[in-house]
């Protein structure tokens, strides 16, 4: 067990410092990224309307969120993987959510007013980096079913 984490002690190291970086996004939410939402989620939001938001500065916020999150999953991807198609298939993944998901948040802004809970779970995919939790299982899954 020991040499196992000598071995891979460079990929532990980097490990830790990407977490610590999603950790800092987080930390700092509030004055990295204009974001409305964030009030309106921590409040009663369930019997509230939505915010006012400025809708371009509201997408660069939440674009510029994506990104740094992406950046850093996709880091981390190739950090424990060292597979380059494994990290542009991650990247074409991160793409393709973040059309899907910035399309359906700004669909259920504008014309679901009452969608407060879905709204809440689109955002949550948007801001959080959710998809690097599923997809370091999955590909170790799939990585030790091609060693088979």
């Amino acid at each position: 067990m020991l040499n196992k984490i000598r071995d891979h002690k460079f990929k532990i190291l980097f490990s830790i410092i990407i977490i610590v970086g999603f950790g800092l996004i987080r930390a700092f939410e509030k004055t990295l990224f204009y974001d409305p939402f964030l009030v309106y989620f921590s409040s009663d939001f369930k019997t509230s309307a939505f915010p006012e938001v400025d809708a371009f500065k509201l997408f660069c916020g939440l674009l510029f969120r994506y990104f740094l999150n992406s950046v850093l999953s996709l880091i981390l991807i190739y950090v424990l993987f060292r597979d380059k198609e494994m990290l542009k298939f991650s990247a074409f993944l991160y793409s393709c959510f973040l059309v899907v998901l910035f399309g359906m948040f700004f669909v259920i802004v504008a014309y679901f007013p009452d969608g407060g809970w879905l709204l809440f779970y689109v955002r949550r995919f948007i801001i959080q980096p959710i998809f690097v939790l599923l997809f370091i299982p999955a590909f170790y899954y799939q990585m030790q079913n091609l060693k088979k």
